[in-house]
């Protein structure tokens, strides 16, 4: 083997994908680093950090009465009654709450977005969303007023429970994973804490038990 071929094998041997045994042993290898205290209630906590990062809480004792405080909620805040969701909601009986909600990506022109959540992580009071053909990533970045439906018993404690619970269900993220902690916010300009500078300036979290999801 000549040193081209030398080079060339050590590069494809660097981006040959591990699998799933190799993976594990990696990680057991590399023990987590200094974890916080363990929360005696993770919904309690969950919410706590979530209204403290300027977020809005809402609880529904059943998933199908979701769209009904949404509703509430956009009426009391004065908020258009209509905007997109994801389509893998386009279920929930919107019409019923008096709701124009279509399930597709979201638009510029679209001021409302509704989503569920992969799971809710109680330390940081953050969301994780994965991107997929139901669940398109636009529908939680580009309206002024996001909407996320969350499980209560999808809430974990720390970020790396979050990572521990994509890697056993799905082995491997999909393209995009985004975690969201409250409204868009920025302290470029004067130091001055401004919220919706890069995204929505609203977020409302409805925890509300749901059949589990998997984004495709």
């Amino acid at each position: 083997m000549n040193a081209r071929e030398k080079i060339l094998a050590k590069i494809s041997e660097s981006n040959r994908k591990p699998d799933k045994a190799a993976l594990s042993h990696h990680l057991e290898k590399h023990p987590r680093g200094p974890q916080p205290l363990a929360f005696d209630d993770l919904k309690k906590r969950f919410m706590e950090r979530a209204l403290k990062l300027s977020s809005d809480l809402v609880e529904a004792e059943e998933f199908s009465l979701a769209p009904g405080l949404i509703a509430d909620y956009l009426r009391q805040k004065m908020l258009p009654m209509k905007g997109v969701c994801w389509p893998s909601l386009s279920h929930l009986p919107w019409m019923d709450a008096g709701l124009n909600i279509e399930a597709r990506p979201a638009v510029n022109e679209d001021m409302v977005g509704i989503t569920g959540a992969f799971c809710a992580i109680a330390e940081t009071g953050t969301l994780l969303l994965l991107g997929g053909e139901k669940t398109p990533a636009s529908v939680s970045l580009l309206p002024e007023t996001h909407v996320a439906i969350v499980d209560p018993s999808r809430i974990v404690a720390t970020m790396e429970d979050a990572w521990d619970l994509l890697r056993r269900e799905f082995g491997k993220p999909p393209r995009t994973v985004n975690f969201i902690s409250g409204p868009s916010r920025t302290a470029d300009i004067e130091q001055t804490v401004t919220l919706g500078a890069h995204g929505p300036y609203r977020v409302l979290l409805v925890l509300a038990p749901s059949p589990r999801w998997k984004s495709p």
